[in-house]
C-alpha cells in the first residue's frame, strides 16, 4: 500500500512498531504530549473559527447585501468553497487529537475529496478572475457588452465540474485500515498511481495556473502603464493579494508532496513534519480570503458597515437619528459603487 500525503492522518502505517504484547483493542493517543501535534490542533482550530465566520460573512454580504455582478459571482463562489472546507475541519482536528480515524470510510473519502475540490476550485477561479481582468483591460468595449452574470455563472459551473473531476481520485483511492487497534485513513494507489496523481495536482493545480496568471498580470501591467485613465487600482491589488496568498499557502504542501514521492531519499521525519505543517499552511488559505476582502475591498467594507449601522439604528430607536444621516450618505454611495469587492 502506498500512503499518500498525510491529509487528515499524518502517519505512515510502517511508523508503528507493534509487538505481540501490545493491546490490540485499545489505542492511546499521544497528541497532547507532542508539541507539534498540540500546535497543529491550535492552528487548525483558529483556522476553523476564523474561516467559518469570515466566509459566512462574505457569503452574506456578496450573496444577499450587494448587487449581483460578475465580480460578486467570482468571490461568492470562492467563499462558498472555503466555507464548506472549513466546516469539515472539526473532523480533521478530532482525528489529530485522537490519533486515529473513527469517522468511517465515507468521511475518509469525503474529507480528502472536499480538500482537493477546494484547492482546484480556488485556483481555477483565480485564473478566471485574472483572465477576466485581462480581457477587461485589453478589450474594455467588448467586455462592457459581453460580460454578464449569466455568463459568469456558467464559467463558474465549468470550473467546479473540472475541480470535481480532478478530485475524484482522492475519493476513489482513499481507504480505512485497522491494525492492532489503530485505525488510519490513507490513500492506497495502484502502481505509479500516487506519482501520477501528485504530479497532476502540481502541474494542473499549481504550476499551470501560475503561468497563466503571470501572463495575464504582465499584460495588465503593460496596459495600465500606457493608460492613465484607469479608475482605480484597488481591484487589481485585491486580486494580487488573493493570488499571492494562494500560492504562498500551497507552495510548502506541493514541495513536500514531491519530496514524499521519493521519501526513501530524504529523512523520513523531515518529510512527515513538512507535510503536517504544509497541509496546515494550505488550510490557512481558506480564512485569508475574507480577511483580504475586508481590509482591501472598498465596496465590501462599505456594505458591511452600512448593514451593521442599519441594524444598530433599528435597535437604538430615537438614538439612531444621527446614524440615519450617515446611512443616507452610505446608501447613496452603495447605489453608485463599482462592482469590485
Amino acid at each position: 500500500m502506498d500512503m499518500e500525503d498525510y491529509i487528515y492522518n499524518y502517519t505512515y502505517t510502517d511508523d508503528y512498531n507493534f509487538t505481540d504484547e501490545e493491546a490490540v483493542f485499545k489505542h492511546q493517543s499521544t497528541c497532547f504530549s507532542e508539541v507539534m501535534c498540540v500546535s497543529l490542533v491550535i492552528v487548525n482550530l483558529l483556522i476553523f473559527f476564523l474561516g467559518l465566520f469570515g466566509n459566512a460573512l462574505v457569503i452574506w454580504i456578496a450573496g444577499f447585501r450587494m448587487k449581483k455582478t460578475v465580480n460578486t459571482t467570482w468571490y461568492l463562489s470562492l467563499a462558498i468553497s472555503d466555507f464548506i472546507f472549513c466546516a469539515c475541519l472539526p473532523i480533521t482536528i478530532a482525528s489529530m487529537v485522537m490519533d486515529k480515524w473513527i469517522f468511517g470510510l465515507f468521511m475518509c473519502k469525503m474529507t480528502s475529496f472536499i480538500m482537493f475540490v477546494n484547492m482546484f476550485g480556488s485556483i481555477f477561479l483565480l485564473v478566471i478572475i485574472s483572465a477576466d481582468r485581462c480581457v477587461s483591460v485589453m478589450f474594455p468595449v467588448w467586455a462592457q457588452n459581453h460580460r454578464s452574470v449569466k455568463m459568469a455563472s456558467i464559467v463558474v459551473g465549468v470550473a467546479w465540474v473540472l475541480a470535481i473531476a480532478l478530485s475524484v481520485p482522492s475519493a476513489i483511492y482513499r481507504q480505512v485500515l485497522t491494525h492492532f487497534g489503530q485505525t488510519v485513513c490513507f490513500s492506497s494507489y495502484p502502481p505509479h498511481g500516487h506519482r501520477i496523481v501528485a504530479l497532476t495536482r502540481f502541474f494542473v493545480g499549481f504550476v499551470g495556473p501560475l503561468v497563466i496568471i503571470l501572463g495575464c498580470y504582465s499584460v495588465i501591467i503593460l496596459k495600465l502603464r500606457h493608460n492613465r485613465m484607469t479608475k482605480s487600482s484597488k481591484p487589481f491589488k485585491v486580486m494580487t493579494a488573493l493570488v499571492l496568498a494562494f500560492f504562498i499557502c500551497w507552495l510548502p504542501y506541493h514541495v513536500f508532496i514531491l519530496l514524499e514521492l521519493n521519501h526513501h531519499t530524504y529523512i523520513h521525519d523531515v518529510v512527515v513534519t513538512g507535510l503536517q505543517v504544509g497541509t496546515s499552511v494550505a488550510t490557512a488559505n481558506s480564512f485569508l480570503n475574507p480577511v483580504l476582502y475586508v481590509f482591501m475591498g472598498n465596496d465590501f467594507r462599505q456594505t458591511f458597515k452600512s448593514s451593521m449601522l442599519r441594524k444598530m439604528e433599528n435597535a437604538m430607536g430615537e438614538e439612531g437619528r444621527t446614524t440615519s444621516r450617515y446611512l443616507s450618505r452610505s446608501s447613496s454611495i452603495d447605489t453608485r459603487a463599482s462592482t469590485h469587492i
